[in-house]
C-alpha cells in the first residue's frame, strides 16, 4: 500500500514537470510564434455588404420569381417595409456607399439626379437603397463596383475555345446537390411576398445564408468533365467576384471609413469570404446593427 501511493506522488510530481515544462516551452515560443494579427493595424475600414433580391426583377438570374410572388416596393406595405430596412441600415453610418453597377451606367449623373429629386419612382435597390441611403448621409458620390468577367474578354478572342469549355454550364444538371440547391433558390423567391423586408433581408445575410449561395456554384455543372466545370466558373462568376473587390479597393478610405455595398445575395456571399480573409478590411455582420 505504501510503495503504491509513494508511486502515486512520483507520478503526480512526474506529470506536474511536465506541465510546468510544457508552459515554459509555450511561453518561450510566445517570443517567436506572434499572433498573426499582430502585424497589421487592429482598426480597419468596416465594410457593410448587403445582399438582396433584386427589387425590380429584372429577371437576369437564373431562378425566376413567378408573377404572383413578385412584390411592388412602391406600394404599401412593402413601401413601409423598404424604410424600415433604409433606417435599419443607417444604424451602420456609413461614409460610402457602393452598388452593384457598372462604370458605363452613368452612376454620377443618375445620383445628381435623384438629389433634385428625380428617380424616386425606380424600384431597382440601386435607388431604393443606395441613392436614398447615400442622399439621406448627405453623401457627395456613389461608387459603381460591378465588373464585366474575364470569360467575356476571352470570347471575344478566342469565341471557339469558350463555346467548347462553357458547352453544358446552363444549371440544368442531374446531380442530386444541384436538385437540393434549385429547391432552396425556388422556396426563396416567395419570401419577400411572406415576410417583411427587413427580416428576409436579415435572413439572407446570415453566414448560414451566405454559405447556401456560396456552396451552390460547387455543385451541378461545376463537376463537368473533370476540370472544365471549375475552369469555367473560376474565370466567370468568380472572376468577376475578384474584380468587384477589387473595385472595392479602389475607394479611397482611411481606418475610420465605414463602407456600404449593395449588391444581389449571390455577390455577398462570394464578398464576404473575401472581405473577411482580407488583412485590409473587417467585415460587419448585416445582424449586428
Amino acid at each position: 500500500m505504501k510503495h503504491r501511493l509513494l508511486l502515486c506522488i512520483a507520478i503526480s510530481i512526474g506529470l506536474l514537470a511536465n506541465k510546468t515544462n510544457a508552459q515554459q516551452v509555450s511561453e518561450h515560443n510566445q517570443e517567436y510564434l506572434k499572433p498573426y494579427a499582430s502585424y497589421y493595424p487592429k482598426q480597419k475600414t468596416k465594410i457593410l455588404v448587403v445582399g438582396t433580391f433584386h427589387f425590380s426583377y429584372p429577371g437576369l438570374d437564373y431562378t425566376k420569381t413567378k408573377e404572383e410572388d413578385k412584390i411592388d416596393v412602391l406600394k404599401e406595405p412593402k413601401k413601409s417595409e423598404v424604410a424600415e430596412l433604409v433606417a435599419y441600415i443607417k444604424k451602420f453610418k456609413p461614409t460610402k456607399v457602393a452598388i452593384e453597377a457598372k462604370e458605363d451606367w452613368g452612376m454620377d449623373k443618375m445620383y445628381e439626379e435623384y438629389k433634385k429629386g428625380k428617380h424616386r419612382d425606380k424600384r431597382n435597390e440601386s435607388y431604393q437603397l443606395g441613392m436614398r441611403i447615400a442622399n439621406d448621409l448627405n453623401l457627395d458620390k456613389i461608387h459603381s463596383i460591378d465588373a464585366t468577367t474575364f470569360s467575356t474578354d476571352l470570347e471575344k478572342k478566342y469565341p471557339k475555345m469558350m463555346k467548347e469549355l462553357s458547352k453544358g454550364y446552363d444549371f440544368q444538371s442531374d446531380d442530386p446537390y444541384n436538385k437540393m440547391v434549385e429547391k432552396s433558390f425556388n422556396a426563396s423567391t416567395v419570401l419577400p411576398a411572406k415576410v417583411k423586408i427587413l427580416d428576409y433581408i436579415k435572413y439572407m445575410n446570415t453566414v448560414e445564408g451566405h454559405w447556401n449561395n456560396y456552396g451552390a456554384y460547387f455543385v451541378g455543372d461545376f463537376k463537368l468533365d473533370n476540370n472544365r466545370g471549375a475552369d469555367f466558373l473560376s474565370i466567370w462568376w468568380y472572376n468577376r467576384n475578384l474584380r468587384m473587390f477589387r473595385k472595392i479597393q479602389e475607394i479611397e478610405h482611411t481606418d475610420e471609413d465605414r463602407i456600404l455595398v449593395i449588391v444581389g445575395n449571390g455577390h455577398a456571399s462570394v464578398l464576404r469570404h473575401m472581405i473577411e480573409y482580407s488583412p485590409e478590411y473587417e467585415f460587419v455582420e448585416f445582424s449586428s446593427l
